[in-house]
């Protein structure tokens, strides 16, 4: 058998890619970086970078979160950190002509986090910022000021962003992830928006109302109220032990 030759192979890597979302004015956003260097320079993509020899694909995933957001990943066991979000792997993607570079697999792994402020941007990323989901997605047919099309994401960073929605909708049916999205305390009415800006529906208050807080575990009141969003004082919740709801929280069909 002939000696091993690390020549004889063709150059290989593997990244990480984050989807990472939010709401902000009722809106799904996810975290865009203007990339600053080839390839695709100038082109919106998602936050991420290549995995180093001496770190697993999880940690690769948090420190590119931390470089790229300035957020700090947080397990469900442990206490959430300031600036926390939910991590998870997604994806995986391997696509032979998914990079010019080399040949490239790519770990992508959704990051849910409550509103916050405009990210900083780190890394290779000129610039970041939140955008809605929708416009992201959108962005093959959407025009500029020049009346040109615009440029879709880099890389297959779409495809990527897609899967990652879907699995943020699909997830908040069964399990109580929608609280990563809220503080940690919060309303009713404003877990309800978060469901709203996930799934892009309109949902009855009451209905919401008497689900959320009669599933078992999903909601925990805190004893206090908050006048934050107007009107008469709300009751403020904290995000419960169950991990799945039962019953679920149904998608409404569209």
């Amino acid at each position: 058998m002939p000696p091993y030759d690390p020549s004889a192979f063709p150059p290989f890597a593997v990244t990480v890619d984050l989807v990472v979302l939010t709401v902000r004015r009722h809106a799904l956003c996810a975290l865009a970086v203007r990339r600053g260097e080839p390839p695709f320079q100038g082109r919106w993509a998602l936050p991420g970078g290549f995995v180093r020899a001496d770190e697993d694909l999880e940690g690769a995933a948090a420190r590119e979160l931390a470089e790229e957001t300035g957020l700090h990943a947080h397990s469900p066991a442990g206490p959430a950190p300031v600036y926390g979000a939910h991590l998870e792997q997604l994806a995986t993607y391997g696509d032979p002509e998914r990079d010019p570079r080399m040949r490239v697999v790519s770990v992508a792994h959704l990051a849910l986090a409550p509103d916050l402020p405009a990210p900083r941007a780190g890394g290779d990323a000129h610039s970041a910022r939140w955008a809605p989901v929708d416009t992201l997605l959108e962005q093959d047919d959407a025009l500029t000021r020049e009346g040109e099309l615009a440029a879709p994401l880099a890389f297959d960073h779409a495809r990527i962003l897609a899967d990652g929605v879907e699995r943020a909708r699909s997830k908040i049916e069964y399990s109580s992830l929608a609280t990563a999205f809220c503080p940690p305390e919060f309303t009713v009415g404003e877990l309800r928006r978060v469901y709203e800006a996930v799934w892009g529906v309109a949902l009855d208050p009451r209905n919401f109302h008497r689900k959320v807080t009669g599933t078992p575990g999903f909601l925990v009141p805190t004893g206090g109220t908050t006048t934050r969003q107007g009107g008469r004082p709300a009751q403020l919740f904290r995000a419960g032990g169950a991990t799945l709801l039962n019953p679920p929280m149904l998608r409404p069909e569209v």
